[in-house]
């Protein structure tokens, strides 16, 4: 297909060596990750918070808000495998993030009132806005580089920074705002941000072109053709059995998702009459629809080629140990949450609450100033073009800088104060962003491990991670307090293992599946990820049952075994895996 000529105009103004419009969709992402993220950080703290008290919350136990936070986590990564198609076929994908980026917005300005009723539509729109968002704007971004090649990994690298840039503040701005004002003040701040971001990309338009704009002319068959690999079957079209399962499953798998907090608020169990004295009715049903799936999955990818068959099976096993990496490292937004807030020692005075407020105000204005320079190098480039989405993303900086100052003033004004609880949750951006360059240069020497191995030592460092803030939890619990080193230390380990693992297993898809069906195994791997997302959320919602049991320690020891030993056994499968993948490195 032959791109327009007003799509590549974008390269007649460059900023820091690259197309505009690549900022654009940096500063699109960033405040769509402010908003995510910024919420994401208050949800588990506002449902478990007490009912009563300056800043009152729902006063859940951890099993009832983890069932409902991994709900709705599961949610936000199976919506984008519809929203991509849709994307695909029948609106684009600019207008689909348009759409459901202004969906998103309903969500948080839903949220910001006190109701239950509209925060649980605003959940609804959240998780609705994010299915046509979240997989277009990658989709756009690989467009704009079709014909740059050589600058796409420099450009990807550059909108992951905006992506962790946006998490680091809105986690930052938006927890500290509800932990000292109120929760729905947090959440208004994140809707506020999702709106000024969506229009930016809005106006921006001009200087896009045509990039995310559906073609609806025909494809030629020699398009087609070009993806199909030696021996790779043409047709693997869905059977009726294929289709029944898929029904089955899906049915089973809504179902399951949404009984799960309901049955576990007392509000409805759809699954009861199935309830043993070893297992839940929920459970025997979605085990019975994870076993059905394996069938479906197994039987779709065997009337493959053999090379093609091998390597999807590779893909499906790497999948499977992803499981177990997000199940540990998403702990961040359920358990560590909670554990920071009523077990970590977060007050300062002092000399300590001196040297807490400097790093606090480095960490908060340096990054400003960065990419305030590079919002000022935007403006220069397209002022004549995109006047007006430049002067929203100036309102959009007025506003943070002002949050930011805010928060800093009264930190330093303060005698005695306690870190926020959503402060730590910052530490895996801050963490990215200083590391990911020094990670992606060993993939570059000959020291670069094969996939299993960067899959073992990702889930080791995990491991070691749980196991730094066991032995930091040990006798904690009666009135004893964690060091917030252990807990600092934690999430240095997990942002290790998971710079080893998340950007490589995508890449490994690519890699590894022909391009015929990528769609179809995109949708497994996001899949994993949403089942790991439930079962993180799962386990994570047990943290006060196990403490009260047995004690804090045993918890994150558990969690130091399960990522150890699937970190162990991925790396005794590496020449098993590497066979799979016929040369593929």
């Amino acid at each position: 297909m032959v791109q327009d000529s007003s799509v590549l105009n974008q390269d007649e103004k460059k900023v820091l060596g690259h197309p505009a419009g690549l900022f654009v969709l940096f500063f699109t992402e960033m405040w769509e990750r402010f908003s995510f993220y910024g919420m994401r950080v208050l949800l588990i703290q506002f449902l478990t918070a007490s009912v009563l008290g300056a800043n009152p919350g729902w006063g859940w136990s951890a099993e009832q808000a983890g069932a409902l936070y991994g709900t709705y986590a599961m949610l936000l990564y199976i919506t984008p495998i519809f929203g991509g198609v849709i994307a695909d076929k029948y609106i684009g994908s600019r207008a689909a993030v348009i759409i459901g980026a202004a969906i998103m917005t309903l969500g948080h300005a839903a949220m910001a009132f006190d109701s239950p009723a509209m925060f649980f539509i605003g959940l609804g729109c959240l998780v609705i806005g994010t299915g046509f968002f979240k997989p277009n704007m990658p989709a756009i971004l690989g467009e704009m580089y079709k014909g740059l090649p050589d600058k796409k990994d420099g450009a990807y690298t550059i909108f992951y920074m905006g992506v962790n840039a946006g998490a680091f503040f809105g986690m930052m701005l938006c927890g500290y705002l509800a932990e000292t004002i109120g929760w729905h003040w947090g959440f208004g701040l994140a809707g506020i941000f999702m709106l000024l971001g969506t229009i930016q990309f809005w106006l921006a338009g001009p200087l896009l072109g045509k990039l995310g704009v559906l073609d609806k002319k025909p494809k030629e068959d020699t398009e087609v053709k070009s993806n199909l690999e030696e021996g790779e079957v043409k047709h693997n079209n869905f059977t009726l059995v294929d289709i029944i399962l898929m029904v089955i499953v899906g049915i089973v798998g809504l179902v399951y998702a949404f009984n799960d907090p309901l049955s576990k608020n007392n509000v409805l169990d759809v699954f009861a009459f199935l309830d043993t004295p070893v297992l839940r009715g929920q459970n025997i049903m979605i085990i019975g629809a994870l076993v059905l799936f394996l069938v479906l999955i197994v039987s779709r990818i065997q009337r493959y080629a053999k090379v093609v068959r091998d390597r999807m099976y590779g893909v499906i096993l790497l999948a499977f140990f992803l499981i177990f990496f997000f199940m540990s490292f998403e702990q961040g937004a359920t358990s560590l949450v909670l554990v920071a807030r009523d077990y970590v020692n977060r007050e300062l005075t002092g000399n300590s609450l001196l040297m807490f407020n400097i790093v606090n105000t480095l960490l908060t204005i340096v990054p400003l100033i960065i990419i305030s320079w590079v919002l000022i190098k935007l403006a220069l480039a397209t002022w004549s073009k995109i006047a007006l989405s430049n002067i929203i993303l100036f309102v959009c900086f007025i506003l943070i800088w002002g949050a930011g100052i805010w928060m800093l003033y009264n930190e330093f004004t303060a005698e005695i104060s306690e870190i926020k609880v959503s402060w730590f949750s910052i530490l895996n951006s801050f963490f990215i962003i200083s590391l990911a360059s020094s990670v992606s240069k060993i993939w570059e020497s000959k020291y670069n491990p094969t996939a299993a191995m960067k899959y073992g030592i990702g889930l080791i460092l995990v491991a070691i991670g749980f196991l730094i803030l066991g032995y930091g939890s040990l006798g904690a619990g009666q009135g004893v307090k964690i060091s917030m080193i252990f807990l600092v230390l934690t999430y240095l380990f997990h942002t290790l293992g998971e710079l080893f693992i998340s950007p490589v297993g995508l890449s490994y898809v690519s890699k590894l599946v022909p391009a015929r069906m990528l769609a179809f195994m995109f949708g497994m791997w996001y899949l994993a990820i949403a089942i790991a997302q439930k079962l993180a959320a799962i386990l994570g919602g047990q943290v006060e049952t196990i403490q009260e049991n047995y004690s804090l320690s045993h918890f994150f020891f558990l969690f130091t075994i399960i990522p150890a030993a699937a970190g162990l056994l991925v790396m005794v499968l590496n020449p098993i895996i590497k066979r799979l993948m016929h040369g593929i490195k």
